[in-house]
C-alpha cells in the first residue's frame, strides 16, 4: 500500500493516519529530537567537545551535561561512524579520545550483532543470578530519580548513558527482574534504540562477561543529580540508600563459539564493494539503519526515487512508541525535499515485489531476511569505522586488538550509549 509522502510540519498528523494503529501510545514527536538529515547537519555543525570527556556522564542541570546528543541520528545512518569520528579531529586531545573511544563502543556492538544476531536475546557469558527478593514493579515511580528518568524516555525518547544505567540496574540488580524485558523497554521507545548497542548495554549491566554487575544507589544520583533526592518523596527512607548485596551466582551458559572466531567475517561485513546482478535498479531501497543523504546506495543512484517500507509484521510485534515512527516520518519528510521518496506500508517483500532496487547492505538479521526476498539488484557496502574480522568478540579489548589503528585508543570502561 503506497502512502502519500510525509510533510516535514504534518509528520505526527501523518503517523497517526497511517500508522497510529502500529503504536503502542498516541504519536507525539520527540520533545528533544526532529528526524532528517538537516537536522543531524546542524548537530554536527555545532559540535563542540570541550569538556566532554569530563561531563558525558552529568545528569542534572541540563546545563551540566556533556553527551552530544548525536545518537538518534547516528543510529538511522544521518550520521555514520566516520563522519562522526573525523567532526572531532579539531576536539581538545582528552575529549577527541573520549569521543572516539564511545564511537569505537558502538562499532564493537554492530560487530558483535552482526555476527551473532538473535544469539544476542540471551546471556551471552556468566552472569549473576537475579536477586532473589525481587520488587513487584521494577522502576517504581515514587523514586524521584527513576521518575525524571522516566519521564525522560518516555518524552523525548532518549536518555544520557548514566541514566540507562540507573534504570537498567534498578530493573535488574535491584528490582530483581529479567533484563530482556527491560532492555524491550528501552528499545520501544528510545530514538536511537538498536538491538545492537542497547542489548549490549544491558548485558553488560547485569553482569554478563565480567561477573560484577552495575550496582545502582543513591550514591549516583547525588553525584550526577543532586537536586533529585531533595525533592524525592523517599528521601528520608531512600530504598536504594546503600550499595547493593552481591546476587549470587549462576552457572555459565555455554559459549557460542562464534564469540571467539568468526569462520566467515566477509558475509558478516557484508559486501566491501558494490555488487550487481547487472540489472538497472529503478528504485532505491531504505531500510531504518541508513537513511541518510549520504546512504551508499541513495549517492550512488543519485536521480532514482528512494522506497521506504514501514513493515507491518514487524511493527506490530514491537509496538514501537509513536515517538520512533514520527522521528522516521520526520526523516522521510526532510529527504522527500530533496529527491522523491515513495512510501509504503506493508510486508517488505511484497511491497518491493517486481521492482529492480539497489539497496545498502545494514549488518541486521533482518536485513539478510529481508533482501533474500527482495532480490535487491546492486547491494552498496555498508559504511564501517573498521571491517569486523575473524578473531574473538568475547570483550571489548578483545575485538580491538585485531582492529588497525585509525588514530586514539579507546579504553576498556563499560559500553556506552546516547553518546
Amino acid at each position: 500500500m503506497q502512502l502519500p509522502t510525509p510533510h516535514p510540519d504534518t509528520a505526527t498528523d501523518w503517523v497517526r493516519e497511517h500508522l497510529g494503529d502500529l503504536c503502542r501510545d498516541e504519536p507525539v514527536a520527540s520533545g528533544a529530537f526532529r528526524g532528517g538529515q538537516t537536522e543531524a547537519d546542524a548537530a554536527v555543525a555545532a559540535l563542540d567537545l570541550t569538556g566532554y570527556a569530563k561531563r558525558r556522564n552529568e545528569v542534572l542541570p541540563v546545563s551540566r551535561r556533556g553527551a552530544t546528543a548525536l545518537s538518534p541520528w547516528i543510529r538511522h545512518g544521518l550520521v555514520d561512524l566516520p563522519t562522526a569520528w573525523d567532526a572531532a579531529a579539531d576536539a581538545p586531545p582528552r575529549d577527541r579520545a573520549k569521543f572516539r573511544d564511545e564511537l569505537c563502543w558502538q562499532e564493537y556492538a554492530r560487530h558483535l550483532y552482526a555476527r551473532l544476531g538473535t544469539r544476542t536475546r540471551s546471556a551471552l557469558r556468566a552472569a549473576p543470578a537475579r536477586a532473589e527478593q525481587g520488587w513487584d514493579e521494577p522502576w517504581p515511580a515514587e523514586m524521584a530519580c527513576v521518575d525524571a528518568c522516566l519521564t525522560e524516555l518516555h518524552t523525548d525518547g532518549w536518555l544520557v548513558n548514566q541514566t540507562r544505567m540507573w534504570l537498567s540496574s534498578q530493573w535488574t540488580v535491584r528490582a530483581g527482574h529479567e533484563w530482556a524485558g527491560g532492555e524491550s523497554e528501552f528499545f520501544a521507545h528510545l530514538l536511537d534504540g538498536s538491538r545492537a548497542a542497547n542489548r549490549l548495554g544491558w548485558q553488560w549491566t547485569v553482569g554478563a562477561g565480567t561477573g560484577k554487575p552495575y550496582g545502582f544507589s543513591r550514591w549516583q544520583v547525588r553525584k550526577r543529580a543532586p537536586q533529585l533526592c531533595g525533592s524525592c518523596a523517599l528521601s528520608d527512607a531512600c530504598p536504594i540508600e546503600h550499595w547493593p548485596a552481591d546476587p549470587p551466582s549462576r552457572p555459565a551458559p555455554e559459549h557460542d563459539p562464534r564469540l571467539r572466531s568468526d569462520p566467515d567475517p566477509e558475509t558478516t561485513g557484508g559486501p566491501a564493494a558494490p555488487v550487481s546482478t547487472g540489472a538497472e535498479p529503478e528504485a532505491v531501497w531504505l531500510t531504518a539503519e541508513s537513511l541518510g543523504d549520504a546512504d551508499p546506495a541513495l549517492d550512488a543512484h543519485p536521480d532514482l526515487p528512494a522506497v521506504f517500507v514501514f513493515d507491518e509484521p514487524l511493527l506490530r510485534r514491537l509496538r514501537l512508541s509513536g515517538k520512533r515512527l514520527v522521528f522516521l516520518a520526520q526523516t522521510l519528510a526532510d529527504l522527500g525535499e530533496r529527491r522523491a521518496v515513495l512510501v509504503h506500508r506493508g510486508v517488505v517483500a511484497d511491497e518491493l515485489d517486481g521492482t529492480p532496487v539497489a539497496v545498502t547492505h545494514a549488518p541486521v538479521p533482518g536485513f539478510v531476511t529481508r533482501s533474500a526476498a527482495v532480490r535487491p539488484v546492486v547491494v552498496h557496502p555498508w559504511p564501517w569505522l573498521y571491517r569486523p574480522h575473524a578473531g574473538p568478540v568475547t570483550s571489548f579489548t578483545a575485538w580491538r586488538r585485531r582492529l588497525p589503528r585509525r588514530g586514539g585508543k579507546p579504553s576498556t570502561t563499560p559500553p556506552r550509549q546516547g553518546v
